[in-house]
């Protein structure tokens, strides 16, 4: 990502993590996020998020939605006991225009993320989903229904804006 590699050369486990973690109340916010989905190393996400509840510390989640898809189980219940806040990238309003843009290699994606927004609030207290304002095709104003019609905060990014 920009002038910084991301690599990594082995799988991370919580026992790399939680010796990093330092002091988490001079921490804000520890967030899972990007270069991949974290829940896919589900046991790992758990844990590190225990740890840095353990000490005080606030856990945000940044997700795909397809969690639930992928461990075929809902990990909401799992979540909820270590994550303080959720934001859900749905990059589309309609299946086709998800196709096109997140290329999921899962079967019935879309279908999936519309679930895991439908259910997280009933989880998770602060639930945000995000859209990108710019990418083809895509309705931002249909982005932001989708969001509030299931309880959830909704935020706009803007296209080839990081941050």
């Amino acid at each position: 990502m920009h002038d910084y590699d991301l690599s990594l050369n082995k799988s991370i486990t919580a026992m790399d993590i939680i010796p990093l973690l330092g002091d988490v109340k001079e921490v804000e916010e520890y967030v899972f996020c990007g270069f991949g989905e974290p829940t896919l190393n589900l046991d790992c996400l758990l844990q590190v998020a225990h740890a840095i509840k353990a000490q005080g510390g606030r856990v945000r989640l940044n997700t795909d939605g397809l969690g639930n898809l992928f461990h075929r189980r809902n990990i909401l219940p799992q979540l909820s006991q270590c994550i303080d806040s959720l934001s859900i990238s749905l990059n589309a309003d309609t299946p086709e225009g998800y196709q096109r843009h997140c290329r999921p290699k899962l079967a019935h994606s879309y279908e999936a993320l519309l679930e895991f927004i439908h259910q997280a609030p009933q989880f998770i207290k602060e639930v945000q989903v995000s859209a990108i304002n710019g990418l083809a095709d895509v309705d931002i104003a249909r982005c932001m229904v989708i969001a509030e019609k299931n309880g959830c905060q909704f935020k706009q990014r803007e296209l080839d804006k990081i941050g």
